[in-house]
């Protein structure tokens, strides 16, 4: 179980305390796309947060279990950016995603990765995001704008015993998930 209590990031106006339970899908929707990024981020340990904490199985994320934590989710940027392209946070080139120890030690293959994008529906792009996310098969998996064509997907995931946290804005995932957390 991955719970926020009284979570406060950068440029959100109120604290956040949800809980994401296994076999959920968890729609972090409201306020900004910005925040809701951070939220994601923060759950990972790569954006700060100001006040509260957030935890795991009511361990709470600090510097000495920050590795561990990590190797327990996997995250879908919202999008690739164009190489060179600066931003606060900036998401991951393709060539990024694949150079990443994690990745190349997930073992997948382009053949893997193709059939993974097909099952997720999604555009191109948002489908490569979300398949290299999958396939590293961590037991959380986080999910930052995904498309709605992805929401049934997202339920198989769920029912195959993933955690899924999702930030949308987007009614079609809304009905497809479980507990909605509003920002």
């Amino acid at each position: 179980m991955l719970e926020f209590n009284d979570v406060l990031v950068e440029g959100a106006e109120k604290t956040v305390s949800m809980m994401a339970q296994d076999r959920q899908l968890t729609c972090i929707t409201g306020g900004s796309s910005k925040v809701r990024t951070q939220l994601l981020l923060a759950m990972m340990g790569l954006a700060k947060i100001k006040s509260g904490f957030v935890c795991i199985d009511g361990e709470p994320l600090e510097a000495s279990n920050l590795k561990t934590f990590r190797q327990m989710m996997s995250y879908a940027p919202s999008q690739l950016v164009a190489d060179g392209e600066i931003n606060v946070y900036e998401p991951p080139t393709v060539q990024d995603v694949f150079s990443w120890k994690d990745n190349r030690e997930a073992d997948i293959s382009n053949g893997l990765l193709e059939e993974e994008m097909k099952r997720t529906m999604a555009p191109h792009d948002k489908a490569q995001l979300l398949a290299v996310a999958v396939l590293r098969k961590r037991p959380i998996l986080l999910v930052d704008q995904p498309d709605a064509l992805s929401a049934g997907y997202l339920r198989q995931l769920v029912s195959n015993g993933l955690q899924v946290i999702v930030s949308s804005d987007d009614p079609t995932i809304h009905s497809a998930s479980d507990n909605i957390i509003e920002i």
